[in-house]
Parts: C-alpha cells; structure tokens; sequence
C-alpha cells in the first residue's frame, strides 16, 4: 500500500492500524531548534478524544498518551526524523468477528478487498477514523512551527449538523461546548438533534470551518501545486470529508464578477505601500497563492455510516474532525513554508 505520506520538504507518514498494537508518525523535514514538548502534543491529541459521558462520541475510551521516540533532545528538535507513539489500549476486536465475512455499507470493508485481497475487518484498520490521530501528532509539531515562524493561528468551528445552522459567532465559545460550535444557542440546538439521532441509532453530517489567521503570504505553487489544491487534498484525504469549500465556495455559482471580485486598495505603511483587502470571497489565495488574508475552509461531513449496530460509533464527526483537519492545514501550511 502506498500513499502513506504527505508533504514535500515538511512530510508526514502515519502508519498503525485501529486495532493493531499501536499507531504512530514519522515526521521528516523538520527544522532543528524548534522548541517542542510531549504535552504540546498531548494538548491537541487530547482535543481529538471523545468526552467521558458523551452522547457524540464514541465511548472507546484510549489513553492516547503519546511518547516521542526520536528527533526531539532536551525539549528541542534536531532535524532528523521525529518519531511519535500511541499505544491502542481499549480495542475490542472480539465485537468485529461477525464482519469478518461482511462488508459494511458506507464503510471501505469491499473497496480493500476489492484492491488488495485482504482487509483487516477489526475496526476498518487504515481507513478507520482512528487513523487520523497520528495525523493530530504531526499538525501539532506544523503548529508549532507556523507559530514561531509567523505567528499564524489556526481554529476550526461547526458551522451546521443537519439542518441546524449556526447564525452567530463567538471565538470565545468554541471549546466551551461539545460539539465546538462558536454559536452557543445553536449549540444546544444541535445537541438536542443529535440525541434524538443517537436514540433513533442513527448518526447525521455536519459543515465545519477552519478558519487560518495571519497566513504567511505568497505560499503555494501557480500550477499543479496551488495552495488551495494542496489544502482540498489534505481534507478530502479525511475520510468522512465529502465536500470542499474555500472562500465563498459553491456561492460563486450565484454571484456576478463584479461581486465576487476582491477589490484592492494600496494603504501607506510607513515607507512603503501595503496592499489592503476589501473582501475576502477568495478565501485568503489567489491564483493557487495564499494573499495573507484569512484561509477559510468549509467542509461536509458524513454521517457516520456505523448505524443500527451494536459497538462504539460517533452519533456526528463534527467536533472531533475539527482538530484533525486543523492539523492537516498546519501541514500542508507548513510544507509550504519551508518549501519557500
């Protein structure tokens, strides 16, 4: 199997199984000297896993306590690979042996078998959500990097979960509730809907935004390589993504020219002249090149296809996707970046 790997100059593989021993990343092209710790990367490990309790999330409830195996001395990087752990601790793989001889719908169970000739059926192996906590592993170390370097932020919220919509926006709200929702009335609204979802055993979709602050500017390539491809890429490479939008998305199909363009203004800074946006339907890049202004990316979500099934699903991905796709902006930043 390849396709294990993203990135050029700053390049992530992740390998581990849901149900195997453990899982993991390997972090090549990362700069020495980068100031990094294990309970950085804890922090956002941490914000992957689902809440004790919650009538979202699964209750498969992993430690996911990371280590870092190499690349990392005395709390510093030192340009070779870094190397980072999770060890799979409440895998029930006994509730899968009934799927051994059956595909799942919605699921990847035919597909691999279709290509490979074997699937590891316990839990989906590579293509289970668990995947993706190796890639919260090397966002974080991204982050790191985007933050010393430029100062860049980057935050993702839920939009919409059916047809519940957010209408208002609060930063401040965002980890205040559990489905990390920066309006706090629809929050509530959407978590009524999701437990009568759950109690229906079914699951429903959702739109998230990820929202980029103080990108660096002029990062992507104008051709096969545009900021704005690379980024799809990196999301549509989430599982349960379906869908991608950046800046106005699929609005476009409804304005004119004269009301999507961005118009510019040059603005005196001190010396020199600055280039000041009047809008930002383009969503921070321009032909494939980020412009500095905010990256704003939406993505649909799919219900998550365990349904009417006895195990340890999520009701709605929303909240725990957000960390993922945040880190796989970071990278995909990231690369970039040193790429320049």
């Amino acid at each position: 199997m390849s396709g294990n790997s993203l990135g050029t100059t700053f390049k992530i593989t992740t390998w581990g199984e849901s149900h195997g021993p453990a899982l993991g990343v390997v972090i090549d092209g990362c700069p020495a000297g980068i100031s990094i710790s294990e309970k950085e990367i804890q922090k956002e490990v941490d914000r992957r896993k689902p809440k004790r309790g919650s009538k979202v999330s699964t209750s498969r409830a992993e430690e996911d306590k990371i280590k870092i195996l190499s690349g990392v001395f005395e709390g510093k990087t030192t340009g070779t690979p870094i190397s980072i752990i999770v060890e799979n601790k409440d895998a029930r793989s006994k509730d899968y042996e009934k799927l051994k001889k059956m595909y799942r719908p919605g699921h990847a169970d035919y597909t691999y078998d279709l290509k490979y000739g074997i699937r590891d059926h316990r839990g989906g192996g590579r293509a289970s959500g668990r995947e993706t906590v190796s890639r919260v592993m090397g966002g974080a170390v991204a982050k790191k990097i985007l933050t010393l370097k430029r100062k860049t932020e980057i935050f993702g919220h839920t939009v919409q979960i059916g047809n519940i919509k957010a209408a208002k926006f609060a930063k401040s709200e965002i980890e205040k509730n559990e489905l990390r929702c920066a309006d706090k009335e629809a929050s509530k609204k959407m978590v009524k809907r999701i437990k009568e979802i759950r109690s229906e055993k079914d699951s429903i979709g959702a739109i998230v935004e990820i929202i980029i602050k103080n990108p660096p500017k002029g990062l992507g390539e104008p051709v096969f390589d545009k900021l704005d491809a690379e980024l799809a890429k990196a999301m549509m490479s989430i599982g349960a993504v379906k869908g991608v939008e950046i800046g106005a998305g699929f609005n476009v199909a409804e304005m004119k020219g004269s009301e999507n363009n961005d118009q510019m203004r040059a603005t005196n800074k001190g010396k020199s002249k600055e280039i000041a946006f009047l809008s930002n339907k383009a969503g921070g890049i321009l032909g494939g090149i980020s412009t500095g202004e905010d990256i704003i990316i939406r993505l649909a979500v799919k219900p998550v296809p365990s349904i009417k099934l006895p195990g340890r699903h999520d009701t709605c991905l929303a909240p725990r996707i957000i960390p993922v796709a945040e880190a796989m902006a970071a990278i995909v930043l990231t690369d970039h970046l040193l790429r320049n």
